[in-house]
């Protein structure tokens, strides 16, 4: 299993001030800056678009940019947070007509391509898609807003996926979105999560870098042989 990320959700930030609030969320130790994409139509609201990216880029970003679309359609939007500077660009099947083509597009354009789990979304579209990810997130509050409460279902959910992927025997993060926090991530980790997204929890919060030390000593305990593990 890859060493834990923590993954700031920019959607909480202060806007007016962004390229300072993820400079000193990286400075404070996380590992990768999540994007929430929304468009008002997939999802009731409207967040950032793909010159957000390029502007964090040009700030001098440097870091991994994991780019979560909740958009209708999908294939649109990717080649501009390709261009941009994404790494990771995921989306939900629902709002693709044609899943296995977005992938593709996604990894032609440089890009590592996950495809986003909603609490009630059944996982058999990995029965055909899972040997061409890099990323499988689940969520775990319904897509939208920021700040709800996390939903314990999505625990088992997590475990089939870690599952799923050790059988595989590829390396696939397995990422959980939605009311992440330093009480609650270790239950994430002991199912099978690698990647954490958390944004009121550490935006939210005074001092980023003691929040982001309690979420890792939190997965530590959870999982002790995680520790040592090499990233990648």
């Amino acid at each position: 299993m890859a060493a834990p990320w923590i993954a700031p959700s920019i959607l909480s930030a202060d806007f007016a001030r962004l390229g300072a609030e993820v400079d000193a969320v990286l400075a404070a130790g996380a590992d990768i800056v999540h994007f929430d994409v929304m468009d008002n139509h997939y999802v009731p609201n409207l967040t950032i678009g793909p010159l957000v990216c390029e502007a964090l880029r040009k700030h001098g970003m440097k870091a991994p940019i994991d780019v979560h679309l909740m958009v209708r359609p999908v294939d649109r939007l990717v080649p501009d947070f390709a261009k941009a500077g994404a790494t990771y660009i995921s989306f939900h099947p629902e709002a693709s007509d044609h899943i296995d083509r977005t992938i593709s597009l996604i990894r032609e354009l440089g890009c590592k391509p996950g495809l986003v789990f909603n609490p009630a979304t059944p996982l058999d579209y990995l029965d055909y898609t899972l040997d061409k990810l890099d990323l499988v997130l689940l969520m775990s509050v319904n897509p939208g807003f920021g700040g709800q409460a996390f939903i314990p279902g999505a625990l088992p959910k997590i475990a089939e996926v870690r599952r799923r992927v050790a059988q595989s025997g590829r390396e696939v993060r397995v990422e959980v979105d939605g009311g992440i926090k330093a009480d609650n991530i270790g239950a994430a980790a002991r199912a099978g999560a690698d990647t954490f997204v958390a944004g009121s929890a550490i935006f939210g919060s005074s001092d980023y870098a003691a929040t982001i030390t309690a979420m890792r000593s939190a997965i530590a305990a959870a999982t002790p042989a995680a520790a040592g593990t090499v990233k990648v």
